[in-house]
Formats: structure tokens, sequence, C-alpha cells
């Protein structure tokens, strides 16, 4: 029986918050900048734009970006899980660490720091580790607990 771990909420949940805030702060910019007559004759100088009102005209196209690739971002992780299946850890499609490869699990720090790592031997007999935390999958302890009881026999 297979055991996920999907993507942390927390996460997912920060990234929606940082998306909201570019937008919103992009907006109240862009108002400042070319809407709001006050805000606009106030930092006007003899019909030149100060520096104030050159920043909130700039800065909405550039907030309105990094909203962009944020959203990109949280679309291609949304659904990122990790697997415990029969054969191995699955990562994705073509990241996965085989039972069999495992040499060690280090979860001396999973405790207090959240982390465990897995130390396993990659197809070209290289010795590889990887770091697995509760800060990017919830419900690590299920899978670390498949992990222990395959590995083990």
């Amino acid at each position: 029986m297979a055991v996920v771990a999907p993507f942390c909420k927390y996460k997912k949940t920060n990234l929606k918050i940082y998306i909201v805030m570019l937008v919103a702060f992009a907006l109240y910019f862009a108002y400042d900048g070319y809407y709001n007559q006050k805000f606009i004759h106030k930092h006007t100088n003899l019909g030149k734009p100060d520096s104030t009102l050159v920043f909130n005209r700039k800065v909405p196209p550039v907030l309105l970006v990094g909203a962009a690739v944020i959203a990109i971002w949280y679309w291609k992780v949304k659904d990122k899980k990790l697997v415990a299946a029969d054969e191995g850890l699955v990562f994705s499609e073509k990241d996965k660490i085989l039972y069999d490869s495992i040499e060690s699990i280090n979860k001396t720090d999973y405790d207090s720091k959240g982390f465990f790592v897995v130390e396993h031997r990659s197809a070209d007999k290289q010795k590889l580790q990887r770091k697995v935390s509760n800060r990017t999958y919830d419900n690590l302890d299920a899978v670390l607990e498949a992990i222990v009881s395959k590995i083990t026999g």
C-alpha cells in the first residue's frame, strides 16, 4: 500500500498570499500613479513628475510580473507529492529512489528540525543523499514509517 505525502499546505497558502499581496500593491501604486489626481498634482513640479510619482508609475508592471511568476510556480508545485510506493520513494516520474538502493536513513533531526536524510546509491553506484523535510511535504510521519518498515524488512 502506497503512502502519500502531498505538497505542504502551508507553502501553498503562502504562495497564494504572495500573489494577492503583489496584485494589491500593483493596483494601489497604479491608482496613485495614474488616477488619483490629488496625488499626481502633489508629486508634480512644473509639469515634471517627482521620484515618488515615477516610482508609482513604474512599479505596477514589475509587481504584476512577480505575481505571474509566483502563480506559475504555484501551478507547477501544487500537485507535487512524495509517495512511498511498493518499490521505492517516488518524488516524480523521473525522480525515484528504490528501497534496494537505500543504505541508511538519518532521522536524528526529524523530531527537532523536521527533516530526515536518505542516503542511497544511484544507478551508476554513486553515493547520494536526499534531504526530505516536513516544510515541503505534509504527512511525512507516515511516509517515514513506511520507508523504515520497507528497508528493515
